[in-house]
């Protein structure tokens, strides 16, 4: 990705748009800024001052995070159901400590648009709050090619992706998440709905990411709020991290089940 100063709050990955592969628009790569709060969960609470006392797990510095959501119109109809879970995992990040994260969202016709880098993910929840949903294609290896790229200035501990539906070619995609394999990122895919194409694509991303797949809907909001709390706090502090918590949170459970122990 090449590096520019954003020209105002917020940047577009990729302005312009080609056709790629059965006359989809592929689109290109870029960067932006952000700039809220909300009360605390009680089991996040308790958890993090346990994990204060093991130290950071992360390899450097603070942890990395990468929040990318589909803003099609196809997810227009729970949208605000959405944004209210992801509001609370920015919270719950917010407790977690020591981690930075950056929103990628894409929607219409190759608008794709990244955050800068924040320790308070309330600016997050904040930007997300005025993010309406526009139709358009998908750009999943859009934002895989950004996690990559980012990954080039310093490591990115997650990549998380929230979407319904992939209109792309799933190769291309795989493709992407084997670079991203080599670099050490995994993803983690939460599926709205039962789009059977998406679910392919996304449990194979999952797989060679070493990340995890999981599908919500409207009955399950508390489960995926659950789910990304749990991999916030594995960007935090890692596997040992998300160990702790499995204790406690279902979700935590869930991840680990489907993540490989270290070292193997």
């Amino acid at each position: 990705m090449t590096k520019r100063k954003p020209t105002s709050t917020k940047s577009r990955i990729g302005a312009s748009t080609q056709m790629g592969s059965g006359g989809r628009p592929v689109v290109s790569d870029s960067k932006a800024g952000v700039p809220d709060e909300r009360p605390s969960d009680l089991d996040v609470a308790e958890f993090i001052a346990k994990m204060k006392t093991m130290g950071s797990v992360a390899a450097v510095g603070r942890g990395r995070l990468i929040f990318a959501m589909d803003a099609t119109m196809s997810r227009a109809p729970t949208w605000d159901m959405a944004l209210q879970l992801q509001g609370d995992m920015f919270h719950a990040v917010k407790q977690v400590g020591g981690l930075d994260v950056q929103l990628v969202y894409f929607r219409g016709m190759g608008e794709c648009r990244a955050s800068k880098w924040v320790s308070d993910p309330g600016a997050l929840a904040s930007l997300m709050a005025s993010v309406a949903c526009h139709g358009g294609l998908t750009q999943i290896g859009k934002v895989l090619k950004h996690a990559i790229d980012e990954s080039g200035d310093r490591k990115i501990n997650a990549l998380v992706y929230v979407g319904d539906c992939m209109e792309e070619d799933i190769d291309h995609l795989c493709a992407r998440a084997g670079e991203l394999a080599l670099l050490g990122v995994p993803v983690f895919l939460f599926q709205e709905g039962k789009d059977a194409n998406a679910e392919r694509a996304f449990r194979e991303v999952a797989r060679l990411t070493n990340g995890a797949f999981c599908r919500f809907d409207r009955g399950s909001a508390g489960q995926l709020c659950d789910l990304l709390t749990a991999v916030a706090v594995y960007a935090a502090g890692g596997h040992k991290a998300l160990l702790a918590l499995s204790s406690k949170r279902e979700g935590a459970r869930r991840l680990l089940a489907q993540l490989k122990p270290p070292g193997r």
